[in-house]
């Protein structure tokens, strides 16, 4: 069976198919995540194992959604780590801000660096994300483009499997879309 075909199966009930899916879909989104922390410069603290293992869970809590095909998953997979790099990132800045929230006391230095996220990396983060809902309104296939590409660290060919969308196309985009963030990032 393909992923496609066991990701129907396990949508409809097979629990070893859902297991199948497990192992083969695990280690896809594990490349893809660590794809994408390659493309991150001068910061290596945030682990992709944990961003992988929350994106699963996401992915796999409340009702079994019925994927398309092994693309379309991977489209949602990249949506899943967007918002959970999006979230930490949140929590980063509201930390480093403070609030009215409680405080517990958290040693830094006792902490594994694989689980930190630098105030750097969260701003930078919430910028591109920012950024991209704005360009959502004008260029909604540019944004998903680049969620794609920069969030769920998906090549070119599974981009253009995942969208349903021509190579070219997605080049030409990831072009396009690249070039208005820059200018919208300098801005800020």
């Amino acid at each position: 069976m393909d992923i496609t075909e066991l990701l129907q199966a396990a949508a409809d009930g097979n629990q070893e198919a859902g297991e199948q899916v497990y192992a083969a879909v695990y280690q896809q989104l594990r490349e893809a995540a660590l794809r994408q922390r390659l493309g991150w410069y001068g910061d290596d603290t945030l682990n992709t194992t944990a961003l992988v293992n929350e994106a699963w869970l996401k992915l796999a809590e409340g009702q079994t959604p019925q994927w398309e095909s092994r693309g379309h998953f991977l489209a949602v997979a990249s949506a899943v780590m967007r918002q959970l790099l999006v979230d930490r990132s949140r929590q980063r800045r509201a930390q480093k801000r403070g609030g009215d929230a409680l405080h517990i006391e958290f040693d830094e230095a006792s902490a594994s660096d694989d689980q930190l996220l630098s105030a750097d990396l969260a701003e930078d983060i919430l910028h591109v994300h920012e950024a991209l809902n704005r360009l959502s309104q004008s260029h909604p296939r540019q944004a998903r483009v680049i969620e794609c590409r920069f969030f769920g660290g998906l090549q070119v060919e599974e981009t253009s499997q995942a969208l349903n969308i021509s190579i070219s196309t997605i080049r030409r985009d990831w072009e396009l879309g690249k070039l208005w963030l820059h200018r919208e990032l300098k801005r800020e």
